[in-house]
């Protein structure tokens, strides 16, 4: 049993780093809303990854950054005669935003070398730290193919690009809670498949929720139809509403109305979905999997609420944090949900079976 406390350890650092990085990216996701909310994405016209990380430090060089965002649509259009204290308050959140983004980059790589050149990472785990760093680097261009969408001819960035820029960085985040899991001592459940695959559609609805709001996001969508559970009017609007616009599939994602529709109605398909799981799960007496199910029910539902009242006072920058933030919770538990049931190599389960004895204190 020597080799198993030395594992144990490794991977008790290794978790915690990856724990680190994935608080981060919360805080990343968190950040980057309220730059949203507050307008401030486009304060910053340059992509300079390295030289960037410093701020204006002088009178001067702030003027130079604000003539520089007076030559971009959204500037004359919507925030002419902005003072330079003005310009400021959206200078920062941006570039909290941007730095945030170099320091989880740090925080990530230089961890990762340290591990790998300590040895004892797995070549599965290994592969899987290679894929999520290279993801992690992908992120960063497209945040600037998603500012750059605003430079020119919008006065706001691309919804697409803004939704892809999100549900890449959750899909990430994803990826570090489900590696964080594996690294765990937690058996695999026993679980009928219909436990399985619904656990797994939920994940998957989930993640099409959050693409979805941040369309919502993206147009501005939650400051209309500020009534509930009626939208224009009517619990289902008209198709004529719904579908003006040609080719039919850009409704789905540039008609307003449409966009919020689909998110509410995709909400109370996580909700449905949410609470057969838990009444299935807790039927089959599926121990820690009917518990996980249970909470994702209570995760759903506040954020169902946190959503409505968000809608209800036109998005108050407060609300509509809280029901990011907690939209961040529901996929945390929605992947928990999914990994105790998944299959373990036996290599895993070996290691969680070892670890657990260890920890017992059995010899």
């Amino acid at each position: 049993m020597t080799t198993i406390p030395l594992q144990k350890d490794r991977h008790r650092a290794v978790r915690w780093w990856l724990v680190s990085v994935a608080a981060l990216i919360a805080l990343m996701v968190l950040v980057g809303g309220a730059t949203r909310l507050t307008e401030s994405g486009l304060s910053i016209v340059e992509w300079k990854p390295v030289t960037g990380s410093v701020p204006p430090l002088s009178e001067a060089q702030w003027s130079e950054a604000l003539e520089a965002y007076k030559k971009i649509p959204q500037y004359r259009e919507l925030n002419a005669g902005m003072s330079l204290h003005e310009f400021k308050t959206i200078f920062w959140w941006e570039w909290s935003h941007r730095l945030l983004g170099r320091f989880i980059g740090v925080a990530y790589l230089l961890p990762f070398l340290f591990f790998l050149w300590r040895g004892g990472l797995s070549g599965d785990l290994k592969r899987r730290l290679w894929l999520l760093f290279g993801l992690g680097a992908l992120q960063g261009a497209v945040g600037w193919w998603m500012v750059a969408s605003g430079l020119a001819e919008r006065v706001e960035v691309s919804q697409y690009r803004l939704a892809t820029h999100l549900s890449l960085a959750l899909l990430i985040y994803a990826g570090i809670v489900w590696t964080v899991r594996r690294l765990g001592a937690q058996p695999q459940v026993v679980a009928s498949a219909r436990l399985k695959a619904t656990s797994a559609v939920i994940l998957v609805v989930t993640f099409v929720q959050l693409y979805l709001g941040a369309l919502v996001a993206g147009l501005r969508a939650g400051r209309v139809y500020n009534t509930w559970p009626d939208i224009d009017g009517a619990f289902i609007p008209s198709a004529e509403r719904l579908w003006f616009e040609t080719p039919w599939w850009r409704n789905l994602f540039d008609n307003v109305l449409t966009v919020q529709f689909e998110h509410r109605m995709t909400a109370y398909l996580l909700f449905a979905l949410a609470v057969f799981h838990a009444f299935d799960a807790i039927g089959a007496r599926a121990g820690r999997a009917a518990s996980g199910a249970i909470w994702l029910v209570a995760a759903v539902s506040l954020q169902a609420v946190l959503g409505i009242l968000t809608l209800l006072n036109e998005v108050p920058i407060g609300l509509a944090l809280a029901h990011q933030a907690v939209a961040i919770v529901v996929l945390t538990l929605a992947v928990v949900q999914v990994e105790r049931m998944a299959s373990r190599k036996p290599a895993e389960n070996a290691l969680a079976s070892a670890i657990a004895v260890d920890a017992a204190g059995v010899r």
